[in-house]
């Protein structure tokens, strides 16, 4: 998987956070596994 630029990532077992600062390919791990993508919240609407 690549990792993207500018993308936030998360360890579910432990909580930590990391921001990709250089993209490339690879996996990012914590805790032994696979850490998982964050998702974009959505912005609130300007009604």
């Amino acid at each position: 998987m690549a990792n993207l630029l500018g993308k936030r990532m998360t360890c579910a077992d432990c909580g930590a956070q990391v921001l990709i600062t250089k993209g490339g390919q690879g996996q990012v791990e914590c805790c032994n596994q696979p850490m998982q993508l964050v998702e974009a919240k959505p912005l609130p609407s300007a009604d």
